[in-house]
């Protein structure tokens, strides 16, 4: 995988994965276009598939007070440009102390000398 170990890849779409929720995008609008590939599409927890453009208003006006841990992540290599991200992750509002739980899964694709996000799905889970 041109040379680069898997681990390292790993690292580097979990960066990019934290860096989608965690980042004030409204300070970096046009970083977004790195991040994201022009045919991403999303199917979020209700099922809807969203367009590339929804999901670029919601990283727009998103609630940056949210904090977003990350469990089990891991990749799946699927060719040479492309890999799966399959991990946890919990988001947690500071204020109100209440988490909510996700099964996450992303495509990340090598394009134009970087990693993109072509694909992208959040399961909610419930409470036990």
């Amino acid at each position: 995988m041109q040379g680069v170990r898997i681990a390292t890849i790993a690292e580097l779409i979990e960066q990019r994965e934290q860096a989608l929720l965690q980042t004030d995008w409204n300070t970096y609008p046009d970083s977004i276009d790195k991040f994201l590939a022009v045919e991403f599409e999303e199917i979020s927890s209700n099922g809807k598939v969203t367009a590339r453009q929804d999901v670029v208003n919601w990283l727009l006006h998103k609630d940056n007070t949210i904090q977003w841990t990350f469990n089990n992540f891991r990749v799946r290599v699927l060719t040479d440009e492309i890999v799966l991200a399959i991990y946890s992750a919990r988001s947690s509002a500071n204020l109100a102390g209440t988490f909510k739980d996700s099964m996450r899964t992303s495509i990340w694709q090598y394009q134009d000398g970087q990693w993109k996000m072509v694909f992208h799905q959040a399961t909610q889970l419930m409470e036990p």
